[in-house]
């Protein structure tokens, strides 16, 4: 006969005992792993579900639109006319000390126009963005704090100048969770790894491994040529592209979906029993769900990455290439619930223009329409009022001339500005057609109501009904955010 002992071990009691708690360790982690992969979000308490919120709701999604290396403020959203009259002049006040060694003042090679019922002031890049003016909030003395780009695009996206610290979408899905469980609630889309960074600027830092952003690669083989065809009516999707490609890693091709099924039913079960003698586990009961979250990914992942759905009006829309490709598959994401969506524009620092700075016209013609698109997508699917997209870089570049190379050869580039430069926002919940903040008579220093990195970040969470000074995560004895100790909401920009 068997006794049964007066005080039976749990699982979780034998998990902690098991080798001095290393069997709770690896619980906990195949806990995250599990939760990471189903895209589930899970609260302090072990249960799946959102934190309480600070402020009313405005936004309930966020697309970010990242030109890594560096976009040139004075040349897309930032017009100086005393550029034009001192071009070729010192810039009044002495040399300034940027990273690389700068000459006189140039003159913007690209002409402006005015756009909209605001009569927005835009260079002839952002044609297509003209068209949006009156949706567009511009603010033009946004700064941060290193002029290197590694600090600076962590800065941007973590809210800290070194590698370790929770991205922006990690907060996000941590206060927020996320509205689809069939999905990963942060996800970060770009052909190839971006910048010399990369993991770090969508990493989950100390925040449970749940939170860490999904990055996938959209990269197809295209036709040469065809990332900047962006004139053309002509738009086809990629013969080579396939959704089911970008997130093989869901797939489990050892078992039929009829298979898992039955074991997922057959590990209801066992818990059930469990639960009904031992009462529940809300840490096993949310590895159980992120499982069957996985299962369904399997089916709803790659529908929501599968562009070829769509109208020819819409692919017309977007345009060809990977920026347009990218935005398209941002905007049916958040659809579907995803709460944040970030596209980087390429490999490495494509808008770093150093040595030329018409290189920001090859850019341009591949982000401009696709911009545009998102903004004209977001009203026809009825996410406007409650969708903000962001877009911007790490910084801005001078509005002198780079010296570089041997005999200190002229060149037409622009370097690093770190001291004032252009982000814009736009959605139901931002003023369009309105500009914040001003940079000096030539584009260099921000000058008028100056916008740290911080305060983007602030109001972002504000936007989405968190207090940013609330949003904390105690870690090594100190408590965390993403504003660290600073941050501003910028609420003359809110709707």
């Amino acid at each position: 006969m068997r006794h049964r002992s007066p005080n039976p071990v749990t699982r979780r009691e034998a998990l902690r005992r098991i080798g001095n708690g290393f069997g709770m360790l690896a619980f906990a982690g195949m806990l995250n792993e599990s939760l990471a992969r189903a895209g589930a979000v899970i609260a302090p308490d072990g249960s799946i579900g959102s934190a309480k919120l600070d402020y009313p709701q405005r936004v309930k999604r966020v697309i970010f639109l990242f030109m890594n290396g560096g976009l040139s403020q004075v040349d897309s959203f930032d017009p100086k006319p005393m550029l034009d009259k001192y071009d070729g002049q010192p810039l009044p006040g002495g040399e300034i000390k940027t990273e690389r060694k700068t000459g006189a003042l140039m003159k913007s090679p690209f002409k402006f126009k005015k756009y909209g019922q605001c009569g927005m002031d835009i260079s002839e890049l952002w044609p297509h963005l003209g068209e949006v003016a009156d949706d567009i909030c511009w603010i033009r003395s946004v700064y941060t704090d290193i002029p290197n780009h590694e600090p600076a695009c962590l800065m941007l996206n973590t809210g800290a100048n070194q590698a370790g610290r929770p991205s922006m979408g990690a907060w996000i899905t941590y206060g927020l969770g996320t509205e689809n469980q069939n999905l990963p609630g942060y996800v970060v889309l770009c052909p190839d790894v971006p910048t010399t960074v990369g993991p770090p600027l969508w990493s989950n830092g100390f925040l449970p491994a749940i939170n860490q952003g999904t990055y996938i690669s959209d990269k197809v083989e295209e036709e040469p040529g065809s990332q900047g065809k962006q004139g053309s009516d002509k738009v086809t999707i990629e013969k080579s592209f396939d959704p089911k490609k970008l997130i093989s890693f869901v797939n489990n091709p050892k078992f039929s979906l009829t298979e898992q099924r039955r074991e997922l039913d057959l590990l209801q079960k066992l818990e059930k029993m469990r639960s009904e003698a031992n009462g529940a586990d809300p840490q096993v009961e949310a590895v159980i769900k992120s499982m069957e979250v996985a299962y369904r990914m399997q089916t709803e992942a790659p529908e929501v990455f599968d562009i070829r759905k769509e109208s020819e009006a819409t692919q017309k829309l977007y345009g060809p290439g990977s920026t347009a490709r990218g935005c398209l598959m941002a905007v049916r994401l958040v659809e579907k619930g995803v709460r944040m969506v970030q596209v980087y524009y390429a490999k490495g620092d494509p808008w770093d223009a150093h040595a030329d700075i018409m290189a920001h016209r090859r850019n341009a013609l591949d982000s401009d329409r696709p911009f545009a698109a998102v903004i004209k997508d977001l009203k026809s699917r009825g996410l406007w009022k409650d969708t903000l997209v962001l877009c911007g870089s790490e910084f801005g570049r001078t509005p002198v001339r780079e010296i570089g190379g041997s005999g200190e050869r002229l060149r037409n580039g622009r370097d690093h500005n770190p001291f004032g430069f252009t982000m814009w926002m736009a959605g139901g919940a931002v003023k369009g057609g309105t500009i914040y903040g001003a940079t000096d008579d030539f584009g260099f220093k921000a000058v008028e109501k100056p916008v740290h990195v911080h305060d983007i970040h602030a109001t972002i969470l504000y936007l989405m009904g968190i207090d940013h000074t609330k949003l904390t995560y105690r870690y090594s004895g100190r408590d965390f955010r993403l504003t660290d100790v600073e941050g501003n909401i910028l609420h003359d920009i809110v709707a």
